[in-house]
């Protein structure tokens, strides 16, 4: 099964939160009081958020944390790389690796096409529409194959 880890994962209903409400600070027992997250967690979470520029802190009465960008300028991808770094379903796909085969691996160039895919996914979704309330939200529609962009060339 393929998954995000579980901070990642508490990375995203945070930044749901402060997307929210963006023009209100919250502390971290705030956030993890209205998430449901343990509050170190979400004070971890929030530590490396700030780091990749995703949240800023203030001090104060007032203070708290807020996003540092408006919710439609925040991609889910943007949380997920700031929590597990590149994007990729492989190493390889992702960065450079040490992979033994790499040099002569026959999937390598498909494995990228459909790390791709997954990040063009994740890049499609803000934050804006992740905190919109569920019932506003269109229903999915399924993907034709014909549709689908995804095209394997075993020669790539």
């Amino acid at each position: 099964m393929l998954k995000l880890g579980k901070l990642t994962d508490y990375a995203i209903v945070v930044m749901t939160a402060l997307a929210a409400e963006p023009d209100n600070s919250q502390s971290a027992h705030e956030l993890a009081r209205l998430t449901h997250v343990a509050e170190p967690t979400v004070g971890k979470v929030l530590k490396l958020l700030g780091k990749s520029g995703l949240v800023s802190a203030s001090r104060g009465a007032s203070g708290g944390y807020r996003l540092s960008r408006d919710p439609a300028a925040i991609s889910i991808a943007d949380v997920v790389r700031a929590m597990e770094g590149p994007i990729g379903l492989t190493e390889c796909s992702a960065h450079g690796s040490d992979c033994a085969i790499e040099p002569s691996c026959g999937v390598r160039g498909n494995w990228r096409l459909i790390s791709e895919a997954i990040r063009e996914a994740l890049g499609a979704v803000t934050l804006e529409q992740m905190a919109a309330p569920m019932t506003s939200m269109p229903a999915p529609r399924p993907a034709l194959a014909a549709e689908s962009p995804l095209r394997f060339h075993p020669s790539a």
